[in-house]
């Protein structure tokens, strides 16, 4: 009875939100809705709809070319994540571990680094490996999978240093000065207690670096070489000629894996221990 009553007087205001919340949440997800979809398009050009079927999802095994881009694609980001998820979680233990002034600066260029335009990350990035590669004789830098790596890394490095400061920022250091009290060496301290505290957001720092990795377009179509084409950089070429099912077909899988390492960044940092309101906080390095 008393829930009926309160659903009685819901005033017109509160329908009126309800209503214009689900038209935005529509807005948001139409276009993602539309190219799963199309994924199933048996039509010769993404936008001729002419039937459901699977036909994209196998021209993906009969197109070396579209296998190369996601192959680059998957490298590119799992090295990425491991380069930022290594630098971010130093950066964060740091930030969190040992405050001072010097943290506010730190946290500033890292805000730097996550509020610059992409296409400036891009600019600067070119004639540097171009320096290092062939003026100064690195040809490790020439190789296109290491390019796309460092310049995925940016702005994810930022991102996981957030997330690792956030998890230890509220946590006390008892037990890291408890394990130094017994005589453990720093260096033990630092595998058994700090980094095993922040182990759930680092393996959210991973996922979610490996997962901003995989559209970092406006960087990979800047460093890229010839033979290491990213997906991202391969739709964009193939909007020239025409979008094909398989393009959304990729894009769907795409999709779903990054739904599934979010999915898994929250069962990490709910078995951890964290309420929903922490793992927002954590997911937002807040």
């Amino acid at each position: 009875m008393l829930g009926s009553g309160r659903r009685a007087n819901r005033s017109w205001t509160d329908i009126a939100l309800n209503v214009w919340g689900v038209l935005v949440l529509l807005f948001l997800f139409a276009p993602i809705i539309v190219i799963v979809i199309y994924s199933f398009n048996t039509g010769r050009l993404l936008v001729s709809f002419d039937g459901f079927g699977l036909d994209a999802f196998r021209t993906i095994l009969d197109k070396p070319a579209v296998q190369n881009a996601v192959r680059v694609s998957l490298v590119t980001a799992l090295i990425s994540a491991v380069i930022a998820t290594t630098l971010g979680t130093l950066a964060g233990i740091a930030m969190a571990r040992h405050p001072g002034r010097w943290v506010w600066w730190f946290l500033g260029l890292l805000l730097l680094v996550s509020v610059t335009p992409e296409i400036v990350d891009a600019v600067a990035l070119l004639p540097w490996f171009v320096t290092l590669g062939q003026d100064w004789g690195m040809p490790i830098f020439d190789d296109g999978i290491v390019r796309l790596s460092i310049g995925s890394s940016l702005f994810a490095t930022a991102v996981v240093s957030y997330l690792v400061r956030a998890r230890l920022i509220g946590q006390e250091a008892n037990l890291e000065e408890a394990s130094s009290d017994l005589y453990a060496l720093p260096l033990t301290t630092f595998r058994r207690v700090t980094l095993a505290l922040a182990m759930p957001a680092v393996l959210a720092g991973f996922l979610l670096a490996f997962t901003l990795s995989l559209d970092n377009t406006i960087v990979a179509a800047f460093v890229q070489v010839s033979g290491t084409t990213p997906w991202p950089v391969y739709v964009l070429s193939a909007v020239r000629s025409g979008l094909r099912p398989e393009v959304a077909a990729v894009s769907t899988i795409m999709l779903l894996l990054t739904l599934i390492a979010l999915a898994v960044v929250a069962l990490v940092l709910r078995r951890a221990g964290d309420s929903a309101t922490d793992i927002a906080r954590t997911m937002g390095g807040g």
